[in-house]
């Protein structure tokens, strides 16, 4: 008796449901991102043959370059907790929304007077106002300065969410005259911070 044979249909999978998925991960991760604003300043960093990854949490940047000083706090948690602290400093309140705003800021460089209508603006703003070009003021770098007020409460900060010690690093320009590096030294020092890292770039033609 002949055998019957069975049709041979091609398999067809219905691909709706994980499209849908895709979409809607797609669509959370858009909307939840938060794009990295551009620092304010260029600096062109010097060359080294020593490499260690830079540890992306419980750490601050100073930035110098152009006479200039610039800072940076890693972790929203962090960032906010030291502008309470350094709003108490000087008598300044600054709003949730204010608080929410500077989370997002990376590196900032303006006086404290000004940092409130600087969170408030967008980046266009900043640029055209000139604002992020000041730097953070160094005519004081006693324990009363500007710069010292924001180490010492950021590592404040970091002790008191993480329990922690803050690391620091220095970014400077490799064009950089001494004396702006030194004041900034000199800030650490007199916290008694005598150990921080220094950013550099990969030596060229390294393999």
């Amino acid at each position: 008796m002949p055998k019957v044979k069975v049709a041979r249909k091609s398999t067809a999978v219905d691909m709706t449901a994980m499209c849908d998925v895709a979409f809607l991960l797609l669509t959370f991760f858009i909307l939840t991102a938060t794009a990295r604003q551009a620092d304010p300043l260029e600096v062109k960093i010097p060359s080294s043959t020593y490499q260690m990854k830079v540890p992306d949490k419980d750490i601050s940047i100073i930035t110098v370059a152009k006479g200039k000083v610039f800072y940076e706090i890693i972790g929203q948690d962090i960032k906010g907790r030291t502008l309470e602290l350094v709003g108490k400093d000087y008598g300044i309140t600054f709003t949730p929304e204010e608080i929410k705003r500077f989370k997002v800021i990376p590196s900032f460089g303006v006086p404290i007077g000004s940092l409130k209508q600087y969170i408030m603006m967008n980046a266009e703003q900043r640029k055209a106002s000139g604002l992020e070009s000041y730097g953070i003021p160094m005519t004081d770098t006693t324990e009363k300065g500007e710069l010292s007020r924001w180490i010492y409460r950021s590592r404040e900060a970091v002790k008191e969410l993480h329990n922690e010690p803050m690391l620091i690093s220095i970014k400077a320009d490799s064009n950089e005259e001494y004396p702006s590096f030194k004041k900034v030294v000199d800030v650490l020092q007199m916290q008694k911070i005598n150990k921080f890292s220094l950013i550099t770039s990969p030596e060229a033609g390294e393999k």
